[in-house]
């Protein structure tokens, strides 16, 4: 386990030095953005981080690139401020845009109170959509960090999953992914018996020419592996399917085990199914099939045999029905008492 993850921070050391390569041009426009602001930046102030992107750190960067945005004596920031001098978008919580850099909400909304975790869910989102004009809103904002790389690409992780929900009506399913996870306040021995070591289960669907594909992938956690000819590979149980728009049934349906080495599968599972859209090292695992079903095949059939194939992973069955089987609701709830107990 030791060399395992060795292997596995040594690989994210190798993720940072080539996003920061492969960022240069950006850095480079950012420090000379910063040296007309009278601030003198080096390499050794941008770093890259997996669940936030290129960061630039200085103490007070945030003053020298707008002298307008100041903390009252309680260190927060007016939001009407903030409004008026950034962009603020819905779906990507706590950043703020502007043309060269991106405005990020204080560490300490992130889990664990970590600044390089990502942020905990809802209560921005919650707090960016009060509308009361007799109250006044502010907010404690990342003064020493801004994110460069302005785009919309998020690392999302949710407590139990974010995405688009199942409905049986599949034309009616956005094109979207969706990542679930068990809830992460539960012990990894409960994840182990209850979860039977699900890591995640990630989704994607994508409509094109008339056809609607949709994949799911297991993870499981790292306990589980599979030696094949002396080296370990980790399985990843694998759906594809495709509906026909103009019939609305699906006309092909099958299963599959996709098997990752150990840096493609620490890579992956803390990503989704956009991971190749976004990297320039792209992960094709090995792969065997294991069914596939040509025809017409309906919606009941896919979610009868995709229950059953990702047997014993109460995630499939939360994402098709949009809520755990009661016993595992069962469980949740008294480990959550037992906790507000201590």
């Amino acid at each position: 386990m030791e060399e395992r993850m060795q292997k596995y921070l040594q690989s994210m050391i190798e993720e940072e030095q080539n996003e920061l390569s492969e960022n240069a041009d950006k850095i480079e426009h950012f420090k000379k953005l910063c040296a007309s602001k009278g601030l003198q930046l080096t390499d050794k102030n941008f770093s890259y981080v997996q669940t936030i992107g290129i960061i630039a750190s200085y103490p007070n960067i945030l003053s020298y690139l707008n002298p307008k945005i100041e903390n009252d004596k309680e260190e927060l920031v007016k939001c009407d401020l903030l409004n008026n001098q950034y962009t603020k978008k819905g779906f990507v919580s706590g950043y703020y845009y502007a043309a060269d850099y991106m405005v990020m909400a204080h560490p300490y909304f992130r889990r664990g109170f970590y600044e390089n975790s990502n942020y905990a869910p809802k209560f921005i989102d919650l707090f960016w959509s009060l509308n009361n004009p007799e109250m006044d809103l502010y907010l404690a904002i990342d003064f020493d960090r801004v994110r460069i790389n302005v785009d919309d690409s998020m690392y999302m992780e949710l407590d139990t999953w974010y995405g688009a929900q199942f409905t049986k009506d599949i034309q009616e399913i956005p094109d979207n992914v969706s990542k679930l996870r068990p809830p992460l306040d539960l012990d990894k021995h409960i994840i182990s018996f209850f979860f039977k070591n699900a890591y995640s289960l990630d989704t994607l669907w994508e409509t094109k020419n008339g056809i609607k594909s949709f994949q799911a992938e297991e993870f499981k956690t790292e306990e589980e592996t599979i030696n094949i000819n002396g080296i370990d590979y980790f399985p990843a149980r694998y759906i594809h399917a495709e509906f026909d728009l103009n019939k609305k049934s699906f006309r092909h349906f099958d299963g599959a085990v996709h098997l990752y080495n150990e840096s493609e599968y620490f890579q992956r599972r803390d990503s989704d199914f956009n991971y190749n859209y976004k990297h320039a090292h792209q992960i094709k695992s090995n792969s065997k099939k294991l069914f596939k079903m040509n025809g017409v095949v309906d919606v009941e059939t896919l979610i009868k045999y995709t229950s059953h194939f990702f047997t014993g992973n109460p995630l499939i069955l939360e994402y098709l029905d949009g809520v755990y089987p009661d016993y595992i609701t069962e469980v949740i709830e008294k480990v959550r008492d037992n906790m507000n107990k201590k």
